[in-house]
């Protein structure tokens, strides 16, 4: 079914946009008179290629239905009928069932960030507490402005630095592939030529037939005792020690870790900022912000600044002890807590760190790209070498 975008505006003259799938442009102009919208403009949207895991809902899905959400709220629609909207509109059919749903549990009584609630995989503490913190201090239209506004920029954080790791790991998965794929196949057939003439082989060419030799001779052992690893590392990686220790391994990583660093710093500043701009206390603002910090050495320092203040203490001190945050980040954070004006400085920070992610992911991709260059060739061009000296000899011999 094709999918189409309009603008049009409601009955008082606010402006909407969105997306909706429809049989035809017609049948896209009924619902939407349906729902007392004057058409401005339709117009039918390119499919988009994206892959969806877990729950098969991607956050940019979210984050868009977040948006839309919050234009509808801000132009004075009744709640029940945003969502009725958004749920036909929507073209992923499990986020639509899910909003569906969230609208089936307020009609039913229930408040908006109860209903949310039930979805915990979609709409998580952050989402939840700041709807909650928006339903009670009665401006829920601007909290899901700043809620859409910071999950925008939290998901270009990501594809950022997932597009900075992406590259150079594909390319040294290859280049292993590559590498075993020469030693296991092309490697022994060398080795047969060499066999049948006799003659002594130089060094580097018997180490490169005797790791060939072992590999084509271990292959099945290897590639189970390889699996076995890495079945065992995410197991050892999921318990807290194990999180802990692959953390702190990252972040001490040279060029990455700096990528890591700076990213951590962001996500944690704009989203303590985000909830504390939205009314959150300062203590479950810190505890949201620990659970979706995505760094375990992140995550325990928030905690020890929650004790710390909860003990009277600033939050400053347990920032400082863990090693993440820079002597700037900390100095900054403790004028924001003496002044009043904390979140206004976390914002300041993080737009400070979105643009240190940039450079971070420019200074990788160009440290990376001559390191995984030279690797190759010393590698592929080092076996092919190893594997010529021997005719390169007997050449010579005939001379």
């Amino acid at each position: 079914m094709p999918v189409f975008e309009y603008k049009g505006k409601t009955l008082a003259g606010a402006a909407v946009q969105g997306t909706m799938k429809a049989n035809t442009r017609t049948d896209l102009e009924r619902v939407l008179r349906q729902n007392r919208i004057l058409i401005t403009s339709i117009s039918k949207k390119a499919p988009e290629l994206d892959i969806k895991f877990g729950t098969g809902i991607k956050r940019v899905e979210v984050s868009r239905f977040t948006r839309q959400f919050a234009t509808m709220i801000g132009a004075g629609l009744p709640m029940v009928q945003c969502l009725e909207i958004l749920g036909t509109q929507i073209e992923n059919k499990e986020l639509a069932k899910i909003v569906n749903q969230v609208r089936d549990g307020v009609q039913g009584g229930a408040t908006l960030s109860d209903a949310m609630k039930r979805h915990p995989k979609i709409f998580d503490d952050l989402y939840t507490n700041m709807v909650e913190a928006g339903e009670l201090g009665g401006a829920l239209d601007s909290i899901l402005v700043r809620l859409a506004v910071y999950r925008e920029k939290a998901d270009q954080l990501i594809r950022k630095v997932k597009g900075a790791m992406v590259y150079p790991s594909v390319v040294m998965i290859v280049a292993g592939l590559v590498t075993f794929a020469m030693l296991t196949f092309i490697v022994p057939v060398f080795a047969k030529m060499f066999a049948g003439l006799g003659a002594e082989l130089p060094e580097p060419t018997k180490v490169v037939l005797g790791i060939s030799h072992f590999l084509s001779s271990n292959i099945l052992y290897l590639l189970l005792g390889t699996i076995g690893l890495l079945i065992g590392f995410f197991y050892w990686k999921r318990t807290p020690q194990g999180g802990l220790a692959v953390d702190k391994g990252m972040l001490r990583t040279p060029v990455l870790g700096n990528l890591i660093r700076k990213s951590s710093v962001a996500r944690f500043t704009r989203t303590l900022a985000t909830l504390l701009a939205s009314g959150v206390s300062i203590l479950e603002a810190l505890e949201i912000t620990a659970k979706t910090a995505g760094n375990k050495v992140v995550a325990r320092a928030i905690n020890r600044s929650v004790v710390a203040i909860a003990e009277g203490d600033t939050i400053t001190g347990p920032l400082k002890t863990s090693g993440v945050f820079p002597p700037m980040v900390i100095q900054m954070i403790g004028v924001g807590e003496k002044t009043g004006g904390l979140d206004e400085m976390l914002n300041k920070i993080a737009d400070f760190y979105d643009e240190e992610v940039d450079e971070a992911v420019g200074a990788l991709t160009s440290i990376i790209e001559p390191v995984i260059i030279v690797f190759m060739g010393i590698v592929i061009g080092g076996i092919m070498i190893a594997m010529y000296l021997p005719m390169f000899d007997i050449i010579g011999k005939f001379n």
